[in-house]
């Protein structure tokens, strides 16, 4: 067939892959695996894509498209990704640093700061519990709120961090602390001012500050699951020492020694229990260790 250009003889397809062929530069390299093809297609005068049919849509899809071509590797270019250290299996530029900002940022998550909250009631507490001599029934209804808003606090940090994954080192750290500080100054400011006796708050402080450290002893063999009577345990303290910051009298003032009576006897036995469980799992992680060390040998 003489006369017909080439383009005419492979139809509209044809001319526009001769158009593109004559654009190409000869000494242009075929797209290794890897490159990126999405700034192929910001580079272009256009918008789209090379070798795209008119029509085809811009922007964030052009890259898409691009990113799709053979040699992409079956991975989405074009969408702000280094590829350059993606395709050396490397991470991206700057990827270390907005990993570490993100790991600081989740400290100041709901949980953390109710966590903080109660840090910054205790010294608040103490100061209207003390205020004016330790027994105007004003500052002691403010220290009581001061109190009531700590322990309430209490019982949903944890909860939330679990649920919405906001688990954190420093709330593994700072929540038992301001739950031990919380109390322990209750307990203290009492005992001082002549409302509740030594002995209980020894009784109280002792019991906590022992499991603690129990728990960090037998910590290698496993984790001692908080139990339903810790849990009542927490509760009727938190009940007790809040009737007794209060200025109560009447059947109210022998209303709250009962309670702190049962909040007594719960921290003994559930200290105790404590104490049975890391024994149990002290041994079982010895014994687990020591077979699997014969294993080993064998």
């Amino acid at each position: 067939m003489t006369g017909v250009p080439a383009s005419a003889a492979g139809g509209s397809s044809g001319a526009r892959r001769a158009a593109a062929g004559a654009g190409t530069p000869a000494s242009a390299a075929p797209v290794a695996p890897g490159e990126v093809a999405g700034r192929v297609a910001a580079r272009s005068s256009d918008g789209g894509a090379p070798g795209a049919e008119p029509g085809a849509s811009s922007g964030v899809d052009h890259g898409r498209a691009a990113g799709a071509a053979p040699g992409a590797g079956g991975t989405v270019h074009g969408e702000g990704v280094d590829d350059d250290a993606q395709g050396d299996g490397k991470t991206p530029r700057g990827g270390k640093i907005a990993a570490a900002a993100v790991n600081q940022a989740s400290v100041w998550n709901i949980a953390n700061l109710l966590t903080m909250l109660r840090l910054v009631l205790v010294p608040a507490f103490v100061a209207l519990m003390l205020a004016d001599g330790g027994y105007d029934p004003v500052w002691r209804s403010l220290a009581w709120a001061a109190f009531a808003v700590a322990m309430i606090t209490d019982l949903f940090d944890g909860h939330l961090a679990r649920t919405y994954n906001l688990v954190t080192d420093f709330g593994k750290i700072a929540d038992p602390i301001a739950d031990k500080a919380i109390m322990g100054a209750a307990l203290v400011c009492l005992s001082s001012l002549g409302d509740l006796p030594w002995w209980v708050t020894g009784v109280i402080l002792g019991r906590e500050l022992g499991i603690t450290l129990l728990r960090f002893l037998v910590i290698r063999y496993g984790v001692i699951p908080a139990s339903r009577g810790g849990k009542l345990k927490t509760l009727t303290q938190g009940v007790a020492v809040g009737m007794y910051v209060l200025v109560l009298t009447g059947w109210l003032a022998t209303l709250r020694w009962w309670v702190m009576a049962a909040a007594v006897v719960l921290t003994v036995v559930t200290g105790l229990d404590y104490v049975k469980q890391a024994i149990v799992l002290r041994r079982q992680g010895i014994a687990e260790r020591k077979a699997a060390l014969e294993e080993k040998e064998a």
